[in-house]
């Protein structure tokens, strides 16, 4: 059933409490069910408290074996991350002018360089000279750029990963290319993302080198980015009628003040969706950058940010979860990953699977889709994925040397999917997969 944003709206005030928070400094959002403003989620807090800037994710710490099952055994792995903090992905109309505190990425190495070349690194240099220099930031850092915080969580995240599934399982027992396969999207914060996870499990990988496998950018399916326009058209068209529009129309005095601050005004891509303020507030946020200010003295309020925070929420549970016919937009554009997670769990089943762990890296996009084609949005409302949101799916044999799946979804056992024989999970999986991919996509 489509929710519409009236049902939505009467709750945005327990929702702005949710994720927003608190008012105080500028970027000093978080509350006891949100947290804005750094990766490190107080101890006051509970343990899986949604954290925007770093989700919780497995740990040995909070991790516990299927109760139903003792002594069943981890068999096989699939998991799927999106990567961990970034610089902004979009950006203002005069961005420099919005940023009192430049953008630094200077503080680690970004190396990228051909087998057999010299060892080369790349470096941001926004000059002082250049004529366009208004629509960036001063600094280091480029656009969608992994910053050094968002490199040390990825590490972190590979750490807590290898205390469950080599220290506290014993199933992973090295860090090598026969037992972890790793793909990832073209983007480089991905590939930077997938090497920090591997010096987490293995410091030793910091000199090494590991193969990570893309897709070719036109047809790659993580973003995903190959061509739908039935699925264009179908999110068009529920995004063209009052469940979607009204929420729109009841905030127009929100996005009048931060047209008026930020220089947005006519500007389709942040007037058809809050997608682009959740993005550039939250990447400050996040990395410890005030909430942006313009020459005139003119501020975005913690209160706003709040509410662009509620309202994302929103518009991802909408657009992918509860839409009507949202599932069928999903598994168009999401088909193709779905296919491949399919086939990972069938080789397996065949005996034929090379690989312990399928490891990926992907995006927030991914993740929301991923979690609403696997049912999880289906037991409540999804929220924005947030920076390294997670889910791992284990596969665990009994006494009898049955199959079963469990799924973790931000480090925490999804009640429904928390032992499902395998032959009905990939049952589940293919049934999210449409008969015909390619000419539906294509299809008129």
């Amino acid at each position: 059933m489509a929710i519409t944003f009236w049902q939505w709206a009467a709750h945005l005030p327990l929702l702005c409490s949710l994720v927003g928070l608190a008012s105080g400094d500028n970027g000093k959002l978080a509350s006891a069910h949100g947290v804005y403003n750094s990766s490190v989620t107080p101890d006051t807090l509970p343990w899986n408290t949604y954290n925007y800037c770093n989700a919780p994710h497995v740990n040995a710490k909070h991790y516990s074996r299927p109760p139903n099952a003792p002594h069943a055994r981890l068999v096989y792995l699939n998991t799927v991350i999106r990567h961990h903090k970034r610089t902004p992905d979009n950006l203002y109309p005069s961005e420099n002018e919005l940023n009192s505190a430049p953008w630094e990425c200077a503080d680690f190495l970004e190396f990228s360089y051909g087998g057999g070349g010299a060892h080369i690194f790349h470096k941001t240099d926004s000059p002082p000279w250049h004529p366009f220099l208004s629509q960036i930031w001063n600094g280091t850092c480029d656009e969608g750029q992994l910053t050094k915080g968002g490199l040390e969580d990825a590490i972190r995240h590979g750490q807590d990963f290898w205390s469950v599934y080599h220290h506290e399982l014993g199933f992973l027992t090295s860090v090598n290319e026969q037992d972890i396969f790793i793909r990832t999207s073209t983007e480089t914060r991905t590939f930077q993302v997938a090497g920090g996870v591997l010096v987490g499990m293995d410091p030793s990988m910091a000199t090494k080198t590991f193969p990570v496998t893309t897709q070719p950018s036109p047809i790659d399916s993580i973003p995903p980015r190959y061509p739908c326009p039935r699925a264009d058209a179908i999110r068009s068209a529920f995004q063209a009628v009052p469940a979607w529009t009204d929420h729109l129309a009841t905030n127009t005095a929100l996005k009048t003040r931060l047209d008026a601050t930020l220089g947005t005004a006519g500007l389709d891509a942040w007037a058809s969706w809050y997608d682009h303020f959740f993005d550039t507030f939250s990447s400050r946020t996040c990395n410890g950058h005030p909430l942006p200010c313009n020459s005139s003295g003119a501020c975005v309020s913690d209160a706003d940010a709040a509410t662009v925070f509620a309202i994302g929420d929103f518009e991802y549970n909408y657009i992918w979860n509860a839409a009507e016919n949202a599932t069928a937009y999903s598994q168009l554009d999401f088909g193709v990953f779905m296919l491949e997670l399919a086939q990972n769990f069938k080789l397996f089943r065949s005996g034929g699977e090379p690989h312990k762990l399928r490891f990926y890296v992907g995006h927030d996009g991914t993740m929301i889709r991923l979690a609403a084609l696997l049912g999880i949005g289906k037991l409540g409302p999804l929220r924005w994925p947030a920076l390294g949101s997670e889910i791992v799916m284990e596969v665990w044999a009994d006494e009898s040397q049955a199959h079963f799946v469990r799924v973790m979804h931000e480090g925490t056992p999804v009640h429904a999917l928390s032992w499902t024989p395998l032959d009905a999970f990939i049952e589940a999986l293919e049934h999210q997969i449409p008969s015909d991919l390619f000419a539906e996509c294509t299809s008129n």
